[in-house]
């Protein structure tokens, strides 16, 4: 059984539509995660971007502490 405590990580996910172009307007998906803990901002200009750095993120925390409590 593991008996490790589980880590996890707190993100701010922002999305917002940008419309450019003259008609028929285009409209572009825009994302950003920010990190209260670090106050980094990360910003994407598409979902596959996004979703890239997302399972970078949770790649590194494979390696993550495994101490009891609030990360300091």
């Amino acid at each position: 059984m593991d008996t490790k405590s589980p880590y996890y990580r707190i993100y701010l996910w922002t999305v917002w539509q940008e419309h450019t172009g003259s008609p028929p307007a285009l409209i572009t998906w825009r994302f950003r995660l920010d990190d209260p803990r670090s106050g980094q901002q990360r910003v994407f200009a598409d979902a596959a971007s996004l979703l890239t750095a997302l399972r970078e993120i949770a790649s590194a925390t494979d390696d993550a502490p495994t101490q009891h409590g609030a990360e300091e």
